[in-house]
């Protein structure tokens, strides 16, 4: 066996030891950010249900916990896969390097044999000295020399793959205690899985049971969406005819460009907060039959909630939409952002706003345990789904 098969197998186990190992800590990292994200879901939903049991909004929140947990047993499921197939390339390198351990110590055993009886026959100095001349014995010393070296050389391969063996079943010990952590972990999350999917589903029965309610409540929401719907159509249309008017200028069609290289990495625009209904048209979560329409994302936190442009731009509208409090838009180029049910709006029409800059506070609603809801949205020519857009937490 030769030097470059030993160099194969490290490059063999350190590639796929570190790649994996980077992927296991990419995992990790995310399995760290979900675990939190569903901390501040369960403290929003301990604010709610100490001054209110059950509300609608309590089940959004408790629905996205249920789907963030269901994402880290996703990555922890995800890490075993890894751990697995790094364990299983060890095994088949452990078990290479043992079968080339013991033959390279069957053939080193017979070489020092045969050359033990070759020696006892025929002594080395015996071997030189017997030469026809000068320039032949110097050739068996140089023979004799090399020989030497090569079986140095086998012996020093031979303690690098046990030290290799050794590395690499250690490696293997710690792979298996940290899939066998992995597992009690997995059986955690499910167990805590479980007891939120048998709490959702109570809080669907009795919410159920005020059907009436709700459907007096969804009415009274709809009526303000389609206040809030009408009047962003009305401003729109006025942005509209207006860059019709206005040629954008240079810095605004630059700015534009880099709202739009930045997608997917847009600060949100509240520093933290729980996504409680998406974008799009979806089912209601309690009443059969009936579909709830978002042109944006409406985000959930708790405490004085400041509102912050995700963008630099400029205050186009600022106006009042009743029963969904003020509404900022901003212009970004050709893209508009819109965030709505704000109070004590910080800007007003035509500042120049950059990144993050504090364009008002979140209203905070007394009837959901004063926890605020900014509804966000996106427009370049139709509504976008703002999530495609804003960084991922």
């Amino acid at each position: 066996m030769k030097k470059s098969i030993i160099i194969y197998y490290l490059l063999f186990l350190i590639t796929s030891v570190g790649l994996q190992g980077q992927s296991r800590a990419e995992l990790e990292e995310q399995r760290k950010k979900t675990l939190e994200e569903i901390a501040y879901v369960d403290n929003l939903l301990s604010v709610t249900t100490k001054e209110k049991s059950e509300s609608l909004s309590a089940l959004r929140m408790l629905n996205n916990k249920v789907r963030l947990r269901e994402n880290v047993i996703e990555q922890i499921n995800s890490e075993m896969d890894l751990l697995n197939q790094r364990i299983e390339l060890n095994r088949t390198a452990v078990r290479m390097m043992e079968e080339d351990l013991e033959l390279m110590r069957k053939e080193y055993s017979a070489a020092i044999v045969n050359a033990y009886r070759a020696r006892k026959l025929n002594p080395d100095i015996v071997y030189i000295m017997s030469a026809k001349d000068f320039n032949q014995g110097y050739k068996r010393l140089k023979y004799l020399q090399q020989v030497s070296r090569i079986r140095r050389t086998e012996t020093e391969i031979i303690s690098e793959l046990i030290k290799l063996i050794d590395e690499s079943e250690e490696r293997l010990e710690a792979d298996f205690q940290n899939l066998s952590l992995l597992k009690i972990r997995e059986l955690q999350q499910r167990n805590l899985l479980s007891g939120e999917q048998n709490r959702r589903s109570r809080m669907v029965r009795n919410l159920t049971a005020k059907e009436k309610q709700l459907q007096q409540d969804l009415e009274q929401k709809k009526k303000i969406a389609q206040r809030l719907e009408k009047e962003l159509a009305r401003l729109i249309e006025e942005e509209k005819k207006r860059s019709r008017l206005e040629t954008l200028t240079p810095e605004q069609r630059l700015t534009g460009d880099d709202f739009r290289s930045n997608k997917g990495k847009l600060p949100w625009p509240v520093e933290k907060g729980v996504i409680t209904s998406k974008f799009g048209t979806h089912q209601h979560p309690v009443l059969k039959y009936v579909t709830e329409k978002n042109d944006g994302i409406d985000i959930t936190s708790t405490g004085i909630t400041k509102a912050r442009s995700v963008f630099k731009g400029e205050v186009s509208t600022i106006t009042a939409i009743q029963g969904a409090n003020m509404t900022v838009i901003i212009r970004h180029g050709n893209f508009l952002t819109v965030y709505n049910n704000l109070i004590n709006v910080k800007v007003k029409r035509g500042d120049i706003v950059q990144t993050k800059q504090e364009i008002g506070e979140v209203f905070a609603d007394p009837g959901e345990s004063n926890n605020c809801t900014i509804k966000f949205m996106i427009f370049e020519q139709k509504f976008l789904d703002p999530e495609q857009w804003i960084a991922k937490i």
